[in-house]
């Protein structure tokens, strides 16, 4: 691994608590994460209104769903009718990733990042996940809503993520083999999963 630059992907199940994890992991490392920031910098990049960008943020619109492994990592220039397109708004994205990748080490929340930087030993991708009641509990304190309109929003929205990640690369996002560490975070308090993840990227920089 490059001893130099350290970069983190997160893929997290929702109501797991991945995004607060990726902000402490990143405070405790002093490195930045990227989450929803990708979508302005791919904006300002590309010159494509964000709000475009916003409305394929880990989701398919697309019904020919047969399609799998879409990201070709060529993103379109203007000049082609599909530089809108919803596949070329995940290209452009796709490449502010990689630009970020080349010169820094931090943490990138969801995307398919671990698929796009998945050649670079540097990285290392993580895939925080929880049980249906542990999430349900995070849910409570954060979203309002019955424990009926939040256990939809949960299924919901861990489907839009599957689905975008199996369109776009091809793979099963929560199969345990896409990643280098997977890790329930029921189990323990969050200073505690921090602990963990670190000592388990201490011990790949070995």
């Amino acid at each position: 691994m490059d001893e130099k630059r350290l970069v983190i992907t997160i893929a997290r199940s929702y109501g797991s608590g991945g995004l607060t994890l990726g902000k402490k992991l990143a405070k405790e490392l002093g490195i930045p994460l990227y989450d929803r920031e990708i979508l302005r910098m791919a904006s300002d990049q590309s010159g494509i209104n964000e709000e475009l960008f916003g409305q394929v943020d880990e989701k398919v619109r697309t019904i020919f769903m047969s399609a799998k492994g879409k990201y070709k990592g060529m993103p379109l220039t203007p000049e082609y009718s599909a530089f809108t397109s919803d596949d070329n708004l995940f290209e452009l994205q796709a490449d502010v990733i990689k630009r970020i990748a080349n010169t820094q080490s931090c943490i990138f929340v969801g995307r398919c990042a671990d698929y796009i930087l998945k050649d670079r030993p540097y990285v290392i991708s993580l895939f925080f996940y929880a049980s249906e009641e542990d999430c349900m509990v995070r849910l409570r304190k954060q979203v309002s809503g019955t424990d009926q309109e939040l256990l939809k929003r949960m299924h919901d929205i861990d489907k839009h993520r599957a689905d975008y990640y199996k369109y776009y690369t091809g793979h099963e996002w929560n199969d345990a083999r896409n990643y280098d560490f997977c890790l329930d975070t029921g189990v323990m308090e969050y200073d505690k999963l921090i602990d963990v993840v670190k000592y388990y990227i201490e011990s790949k920089n070995n």
